[in-house]
């Protein structure tokens, strides 16, 4: 199992022009990690982030796009990846940091925490690729491979937490946040 800070500090290491879209926990990490202007933080309600990475998919076709969900958010919208697969955007990589519970509100267990295959979900649904990372190595050896290949792709990311770092909800629901995005995108 990966520590999530560090799982995501690999995936920072390949960041460049993407748009990254954060959601909880995983948010508040990659924010500490990776600061940048093309980060899309303004999610609020468990579920949105591959609903949202989907529009920007589809507007920004020339732009690559990743999502850091969260297993307890994405299965609140499992619906989306059925309609991602429809559309079948090239340019879309959905990473699901699997902790097997709700971090951020309890850390109560998310159902079907020992069943539930999003791989499977996600081919199921018309996903080109899908793929499992358990432990650093396989992901620093392998993480280019998924990204090279046209989306849409899924990577389950088994992880637990990490260091602790802050939790800014005022940052990812303030309108300065927004306003950041909505420049850095026009600007590209």
């Amino acid at each position: 199992m990966m520590k999530r800070d560090q799982a995501l500090k690999i995936l920072g290491s390949r960041v460049s022009d993407q748009i990254v879209v954060p959601v909880f926990q995983t948010c508040f990490d990659w924010m500490a990690l990776n600061p940048r202007d093309l980060n899309y933080v303004a999610t609020g309600a468990m579920g949105q982030a591959s609903s949202h990475g989907l529009g920007l998919a589809l507007a920004s076709p020339e732009k690559r796009i990743w999502i850091l969900d969260g297993d307890g958010s994405l299965l609140m919208n499992l619906g989306s990846l059925v309609t991602i697969g429809e559309a079948a955007p090239a340019n879309f990589h959905h990473f699901v940091f699997a902790n097997r519970i709700y971090e951020v509100n309890g850390e109560h267990p998310t159902p079907g925490k020992d069943k539930v295959d999003f791989s499977g979900i996600a081919m199921s649904s018309g996903y080109r690729h899908a793929r499992c990372f358990s432990d650093l190595v396989e992901l620093e050896n392998n993480l280019d491979s998924f990204l090279e290949t046209p989306g849409p792709g899924l990577a389950v990311m088994h992880i637990e937490a990490g260091e602790p770092w802050p939790r800014d909800y005022e940052y990812i629901h303030s309108a300065a946040a927004r306003d950041r995005f909505r420049k850095a995108i026009n600007q590209n």
